[in-house]
């Protein structure tokens, strides 16, 4: 057996298409996920709450279909939807990391799965321009509630890499800019 028939191959199913995440994104999205997922995971100690970076499915219709995505980064409050590699309950926040090959996805079809579920936060981050849009669910849709580009040039005039953001579920988790985008140049 070659060393690539028994790698590990992460996918998702979306409307019954299995897509394969393969190749895996540039280095930039798996640090801005660490830091993200670092941030957020300190910030729920002493909570019954758990965040998962890039490593349990979330299957958003069970009673429909055997659909699933794997969310950069998720938020889940709710343990007894928790089974083996999977949680079938609703999330509380969802943060998506764009690459060239998913950002389409991520924007479109996985926005609205995560609309549809119910998931309130929705964050869709891109390594490459620095930017955070944050989403919020209002009355069953999305709204853009925040949109960040990092400027972190003391000297612009709209140097903005100290400005605090929060979960709206978890007000007390804050991060700077400067923390999400650290370590990526």
């Amino acid at each position: 057996m070659q060393l690539a028939d028994t790698e590990h191959r992460k996918e998702e199913k979306i409307n019954g298409v299995v897509y394969n995440m393969s190749p895996a994104p540039d280095f930039r999205h798996g640090i801005i996920n660490g830091n993200l997922y670092t941030l957020i995971k300190n910030g729920l100690k002493g909570s019954l709450c758990l965040a998962f970076m890039e490593n349990l499915d979330f299957k958003y219709h069970t009673e429909e279909n055997d659909d699933y995505v794997c969310p950069d980064l998720m938020v889940i409050c709710d343990r007894k939807h928790l089974k083996g590699g999977s949680y079938r309950g609703t999330p509380s926040f969802i943060a998506e990391t764009l690459s060239p090959s998913t950002a389409k996805k991520d924007r479109k079809e996985k926005k609205e799965i995560y609309e549809t579920a119910g998931v309130e936060e929705y964050w869709i981050v891109s390594p490459q321009g620095k930017s955070i849009e944050i989403y919020y669910l209002e009355n069953g849709s999305y709204t853009l509630e925040q949109s960040y580009i990092l400027q972190d040039d003391k000297e612009d005039a709209y140097y903005n890499a100290d400005t605090m953001i929060h979960l709206k579920s978890f007000p007390h988790i804050t991060m700077s800019l400067k923390e999400i985008f650290e370590n990526i140049d």
